[in-house]
């Protein structure tokens, strides 16, 4: 994993002259903000399936415009983005394929990443080298345009998984914006990216989402959830994000997640045997480990 330096406007001139961002939502939207604050674009231009979400972006000013169509929102821009869920890709990709300049950098903010380049390679086959995969670690419950925020991404980590025809100009465009937003960029190969986010993204959110469903069809769910407190809140906060957008990720990276499903099934099944045996020295010392675990990664963020 590589890092880069932060980048800034050279002479006061913005990084970029019109971005389109598809999928005007949390991601989409607090991208356009952060490089709005920081001078970096002159103009943002949305695509979305909702025109009452895009309605909203412009109202809050995450947005300058609606594009009318994907000619017009493409063909000019200089960088485009692709915020929508990953189930989304290859439809938006094919469609935005014959209209794209041919200066103009495409970009994505996918939470799996050896699917989307797939995708890139299909339907971006003549742009390819313009083409670069990208994933924000960065979120919250809320989706929509109107939880868009400027400083979503500030300190949080960038990873890029760049293919070996990418361009130097178009690799230098993509961590150049997102370290105006302030992130940390660092390069990772998809198939090690897909992995690594599998344990520590994909797999705590379906747990949770596990846990919330599993008690909801209880017959006595209304009374479980009227007595839950800050731990439950705490675990299930992520159970707040977005179905479609989760459902996708799941999918694209079902092989991983269903490994890390296992791998967590074992440990379940250790913590198990401590229980039915009594063995309390054994809990705790599963249990310290894990908090000791956890203390150290709080003190390196």
């Amino acid at each position: 994993m590589n890092s880069v330096q932060p980048a800034s406007p050279v002479n006061g001139t913005p990084l970029i002259g019109k971005l389109a961002v598809y999928g005007v939502g949390l991601i989409g939207g607090s991208f356009a903000l952060a490089l709005k604050a920081a001078g970096a674009v002159s103009q943002v231009v949305g695509v979305g399936r909702s025109r009452a979400n895009l309605d909203a972006a412009i109202a809050a000013g995450v947005i300058d415009a609606v594009a009318v169509d994907d000619e017009h929102a493409v063909a000019d821009a200089d960088l485009v983005l692709l915020a929508m869920p990953v189930g989304q890709m290859g439809e938006v990709m094919a469609r935005i394929a014959p209209h794209l300049g041919k200066s103009t950098v495409v970009s994505d903010a996918g939470s799996t990443k050896r699917d989307v380049v797939e995708l890139a390679r299909r339907h971006l086959s003549a742009s390819l080298s313009r083409f670069v995969p990208a994933h924000p670690i960065a979120g919250a419950e809320r989706s929509g345009a109107t939880a868009a925020r400027a400083d979503l991404f500030r300190g949080r980590h960038l990873l890029i998984t760049p293919q070996a025809e990418c361009e130097p100009r178009a690799l230098s465009l993509v961590r150049a914006a997102w370290e105006l937003c302030g992130m940390r960029v660092s390069t990772m190969d998809a198939e090690t990216h897909d992995r690594v986010l599998a344990s520590v993204s994909h797999l705590p959110h379906v747990l949770s989402y596990a846990l919330v469903h599993e008690l909801a069809g209880r017959a006595n769910g209304e009374q479980l959830f009227s007595l839950a407190a800050g731990g439950f809140r705490d675990f299930t906060r992520i159970a707040g994000s977005s179905p479609e957008m989760w459902r996708d990720i799941c999918l694209s990276n079902r092989d991983v997640i269903v490994d890390e499903l296992n791998r967590y099934r074992a440990e379940l099944a250790r913590i198990e045997a401590l229980l039915n045996a009594g063995d309390g020295e054994g809990l705790e010392r599963v249990f310290a480990q894990a908090r000791d675990a956890r203390n150290r990664w709080l003190s390196i963020r």
